[in-house]
């Protein structure tokens, strides 16, 4: 078995995927709903089987045609016939034999001349008269060379499934490729392709399993949307989550070179005789989708990721809006109303540095408002360690310091974050303050051993050995056997 799945994108909910979202709540509907009622009365149905007479009368003479129309499981058919408990499964392949069940009711099997016949009419109808109406096998795509021409099961049976696990199965990668498709293409065009990659997917598996019994899942239609996404991504290199056999791994990859892979494990799997799963749909859909995005490609209708990739950045809600506002509220001196767009324009780019910058120099006019002390911890968090961010998050550490009222909001986590970046940056004396009020506040803290180890070691590589050692009987309490305490050890 060999499956990628892309860890490269996240879907925008900006810009939701609305068409995947109700693709995948109508194959939920179907499944918890008209499959779900037709598996309980089939079950129903095949209680009352069991008990009634119907087995000793039918399951005997249907073992022996299997025998003689499919050795192989006519053997299997016949130590199952021995055990009550296999009687449900013996039942199932009874009613999907069609050619078997049409000898049945036409009496060819138990005929008039049989003492038990009329016992045995009586039981048959009660059974069958329990029998839901049929659902699934409706609008399935049948493979028998009998079957009746119904081109709409090409797609209705890419909206059917055979149990929860094939349902999530399929749900899960529907969603994974599908909204990046659904981005490139559009819904419309999106939709379009997806019912085509499905109609694609049947006429290969009706083709490969002609003679079989019927087929159903969105997995043709879902390895379309596989195909469209490897010809939309091309070379560019995607990371993906992938599995062949017992072995996984994370890899980054061209996306256009698992084309060829997904296409040699269906054929591998199909080869190999793999039973219950139409590899040859899964086939067909790969290539209907190939052919239907490239195709898109060259007539220009499909967004590069490169430009799905800027119009999400672009998508931000109104930012620029904010930012003016902020802007034209500060020049007018209302600056509570500048605080509020300055915030809202950090929520939409929560690590835009220039934008927490002017939001804190705003609040900072208002030294105990809830502003100043927001816009301070959320410069504090930047993630980025570059050196201008490290300037800007200690520059206005002294003016937090230095300015908050009724004093300063940190949370531990936040002073032990910022002393290891000013013990990196060589503010010595700022890290240490923060170390010292983490000692007092928070001398347990999980962050505390790791920050003063982190200042001790730039201290003495700063030539500081006299300052580091203050911090040794804490080092020597949290983390007796850090590289750094040994050090000290040895001062």
């Amino acid at each position: 078995m060999f499956y990628a799945i892309p860890l490269e994108n996240k879907p925008s909910w900006r810009n939701p995927p609305w068409m995947t979202v109700l693709l995948i709540l109508v194959n939920m509907i179907v499944f918890w709903g008209p499959q779900s009622s037709e598996e309980k009365g089939q079950e129903r149905a095949a209680a009352f089987y069991v008990k009634s007479a119907l087995p000793a009368l039918e399951l005997p003479p249907f073992v022996e045609w299997l025998e003689k129309t499919d050795p192989k499981r006519g053997k299997l058919a016949r130590r199952m016939l021995r055990h009550e408990e296999a009687y449900p499964q013996l039942l199932e392949g009874l009613q999907s034999e069609r050619k078997f069940l049409q000898k049945l009711r036409a009496d060819e099997v138990i005929t008039p001349a049989n003492p038990q016949y009329g016992d045995w009419k009586r039981a048959r109808q009660q059974y069958e008269a329990m029998l839901p109406t049929p659902f699934t096998e409706r609008w399935a795509q049948s493979y028998a060379t009998d079957a009746e021409f119904r081109p709409w099961t090409w797609i209705t049976n890419a909206f059917l499934h055979g149990s929860t696990g094939h349902l999530l199965g399929n749900m899960l990668f529907l969603f994974l490729f599908g909204f990046s498709v659904e981005l490139a293409l559009g819904r419309g065009t999106y939709l379009a392709f997806y019912l085509l990659g499905a109609v694609g997917a049947s006429v290969l598996a009706g083709w490969a399993y002609a003679g079989g019994t019927y087929g159903l899942g969105a997995s043709g239609a879902v390895s379309a949307l596989m195909g469209m996404y490897a010809v939309m991504y091309r070379l560019r290199r995607i990371r993906f989550f992938y599995q062949l056999l017992f072995y996984f791994n994370y890899v980054s990859a061209p996306a256009l070179l698992l084309l060829p892979a997904w296409i040699a494990n269906e054929l591998m799997q199909h080869w190999l005789g793999g039973k219950g799963i139409a590899y040859m749909a899964h086939l067909g859909g790969l290539l209907t989708g190939a052919a239907l995005m490239a195709g898109a490609m060259l007539l220009g209708r499909v967004k590069t990721p490169e430009t799905v990739k800027s119009e999400m950045a672009n998508d931000d809600g109104g930012f620029d809006e904010h930012v003016a506002a902020a802007r034209k509220y500060g020049a007018a001196m209302k600056f509570d109303r500048a605080c509020a767009e300055w915030r809202a324009a950090a929520a939409l780019r929560p690590n835009d540095a220039d934008t927490l910058r002017a939001w804190f120099n705003t609040a900072r006019l208002q030294p105990a408002s809830d502003d100043f002390h927001q816009a301070a911890r959320r410069i504090f968090r930047l993630p980025a360690t570059d050196p201008d961010t490290l300037a800007l998050q200690h520059a206005s550490f002294q003016t937090y310091l230095d300015q908050a009222r009724p004093g300063v909001r940190l949370k531990p986590e936040d002073m032990a974050r910022l002393a290891r970046r000013f013990a990196r940056i060589r503010q010595f004396d700022d890290a240490d303050r923060l170390c010292r009020i983490l000692l007092k506040t928070a001398p347990d803290h999980p962050e505390l051993a790791d920050t003063l180890s982190t200042c001790a070691n730039g201290l003495l590589h700063a030539g500081l050995r006299d300052k580091a050692l203050h911090l040794l009987p804490e080092l020597l309490r949290l983390a007796p056997n850090d590289m750094v305490t040994r050090a000290l050890q040895k001062a």
